[in-house]
């Protein structure tokens, strides 16, 4: 790692780079522009470093938008790997988690829902799987939403009869449950099927799943003859019903290519200086559901160069099928491809289809990137005209890039938080959401206390981190949930801070409370109504109500955390398991409380010592005089 101090001109960042230069390594790596906050500015990788990192310091030559990167560099950071491809993968890690302004960024931090099967239990279960895969069992995935992955679910009890309950209530099951009435369960619970039947419905199940449906299907149809031959109609019946189940399942989805296992359809649509780039997940010959996403990058960015960037940095925390469809050749694309088969242990291609059933594959995401494109742009020109209206209505100078909204939750006065939500053109900026776990002591229902403590925090912090030379985010206005008495004092609390420039809002719901009825507080102006239609006032009302509804998960998450957290966590020497052997046997922390010596140590798993830990806790010096 190279580290170098820049001097103080005009073009410091070209220094940096040319003293970071005498210690680079030749081969491949990682490097990394900082700010003078720490931040990242570009991330890049390079199979030959010192080659790469030496074209930052031809100034003149370098576009406008790198001048501005290398004007902002005060620091380099080198990181070497083996391989190019190694550097690929870091540098889309680093890419994802530190989001540098000059890099294109796929802003994607949602999970993807898989499908499970157990192996831990005599009878598998099915169901929908999130997070680490840490439970022994078969995965498949991953797919677009939870509701793909549920209607697979679904599918996959129709046709396989295999249970979804989990495996505690499947323990305490003492007759079929309704699922096994409507032939969605062959209810093993209850012993409606041979462990070894169940076996066989699983490995069935798999083989579906790994693209195996035809040979499933003749399964079945054989299956379905023999009973009939047997006389066992209902049991043919059965079989029957499964049959068309797996056709409507294999007959089901949008894109279903008969020519595709296992492969991902990438198509990147650009317009207007952004791009959409549609996922279709395809396993198993099926369908797992599309998705849409913007990565963010430079105007000047061509489609190739987003797609390569957006691939890299999606495959950083998931497991690449072995191919992928794409509308666009990629500037490095055996790069990528190498990189991609390093991280799956096998090979990885690809592909840019020109004729046949996967041109028209890819076609069609194509065309779902377009209209999810012209969608988004048409919703940012809506939202445009209303943050003008916005500017108009509250005679703002210009239209507003970041308006946050505060709004406070507590039940008389316990658990009390304070909620900032955040809006600009491109809508709600959930990642720019805070929550203020209130410090100082409330006392029941001061609402301008807790509003206080929020803004003095929020407003402080900004503060401090501009007095440091950081660039912080000032709102061009700032909306608080109520009327006269609490626009004033939230303009004290900011008039205290020397926070002059701030445009504040009070939004207030008239006598009856009736949506649509708000009375507007502001700086010289009366306190005024908008027309009950106006496009404005529906907009300023999701603003009010995002902040409240964010206001009341926030305070319900801190109170369900508070309940669980119980007094007998302050008790030295009891863990977990002491813990939940007193509250099963007493029912409750008042229950341990209110026991008497004897009933404590009678209890399962507590010792004579540990009974008396728990005791003096609740009986300070009881125990001790006696």
């Amino acid at each position: 790692m190279t580290d170098a101090a820049a001097p103080d001109t005009p073009r410091k960042g070209v220094t940096v780079i040319e003293a970071a230069l005498v210690t680079m390594p030749p081969g491949p790596g990682v490097y990394r522009m900082l700010d003078a906050k720490g931040d990242a500015l570009y991330v890049g990788k390079a199979r030959s470093l010192k080659k790469r990192v030496v074209a930052y310091t031809q100034f003149a030559r370098l576009p406008e938008r790198l001048r501005r990167m290398v004007s902002e560099t005060v620091t380099m950071e080198i990181v070497t790997t083996h391989t190019e491809a190694e550097a690929l993968l870091l540098e889309a890690n680093l890419i994802k988690r530190l989001k540098p302004r000059f890099n294109i960024v796929l802003r994607d931090d949602k999970s993807y829902p898989w499908l499970m099967l157990t192996e831990d239990h005599p009878y598998p279960q099915i169901a929908k799987h999130r997070g680490a895969q840490s439970r022994k069992g078969s995965y498949w995935g991953p797919f677009a939403s939870a509701w793909a992955v549920n209607q697979t679910v679904t599918a996959m009890q129709r046709v396989f009869l295999l249970r979804s309950c989990a495996d505690t209530v499947f323990a305490t099951r003492s007759r079929p449950c309704l699922l096994h009435q409507i032939k969605r369960c062959s209810a093993p619970c209850v012993g409606r099927i041979s462990p070894e039947d169940y076996a066989r419905l699983v490995a069935q199940a798999k083989a579906f799943l790994a693209g195996k449906s035809a040979s499933v299907q003749r399964e079945l149809a054989a299956e379905m003859e023999h009973a009939a031959e047997a006389l066992e109609f209902e049991r043919a019946a059965a079989v029957r019903d499964r049959i068309r189940g797996l056709t409507f399942v294999q007959g089901n989805d949008v894109v279903n290519p008969a020519s595709l296992t296992d492969a991902d359809v990438i198509a990147a649509w650009q317009q207007a200086g952004q791009t959409c780039v549609q996922v279709f997940f395809v396993r198993g010959g099926r369908n797992n559901g599309n998705r849409a996403f913007f990565p963010t990058h430079g105007k000047a960015e061509e489609a190739p160069d987003v797609l390569g960037a957006f691939i890299a940095q999606f495959y950083d925390d998931k497991p690449p099928p072995p191919l992928l469809l794409v509308n666009h050749a990629l500037p490095e694309q055996g790069l990528v491809a190498e990189a991609l088969a390093l991280k799956a242990g096998r090979k990885v291609e690809i592909s840019v289809p020109q004729r046949g059933e996967k041109r028209a594959v890819i076609q069609h995401a194509e065309t779902n990137a377009r209209e999810a494109l012209e969608r988004k742009l048409a919703e940012t020109a809506g939202q445009a005209k209303l943050l003008e209206g916005v500017a108009q209505l509250f005679a703002l100078p210009g239209t507003p890039e970041r308006i946050e909204v505060y709004d406070n939750s507590h039940i008389m006065g316990t658990n009390p938080y304070g909620v900032m939500i955040v809006a600009g053109p491109e809508g709600f900026v959930k990642g720019a959401y805070r929550k203020f776990s209130i410090r100082s002591a409330i006392t029941p229902g001061d609402d301008f206390g807790m509003m206080r403590e929020v803004l003095q925090r929020r407003f402080g912090r900004a503060l401090k981190e501009q007095a440091e030379g950081g660039t912080p985010d000032w709102p061009d206005l700032v909306l608080i949930d109520g009327g006269a008495g609490q626009l004033s004092a939230a303009r004290d609390i900011l008039a205290d801070l020397g926070v002059q420039d701030v445009k504040l809002v009070g939004i207030a719901k008239g006598p009856d409370r009736d949506a649509g009825r708000e009375w507007f507080y502001t700086d010289g102006a009366e306190p005024f109504q908008l027309p009950p239609r106006d496009p404005v006032l529906y907009f300023l009302q999701r603003l009010r109500d995002e902040a409240h509804r964010f206001a009341i998960t926030t305070h319900r998450a801190g109170r369900s955390k508070a309940i669980r957290v119980s007094e007998l966590d302050e008790i030295e020497g009891i863990g977990a398991a002491r813990k939940r052997a007193l509250l099963n046997h007493f029912g409750s922390a008042r229950g341990v409380k209110m026991a008497g010596l004897s009933d404590l140590e009678a209890a399962p798993g507590i010792s004579h010592e540990t009974a008396r830990r728990v005791y003096e806790h609740f009986h300070p010096g009881v125990l001790a005089s006696g």
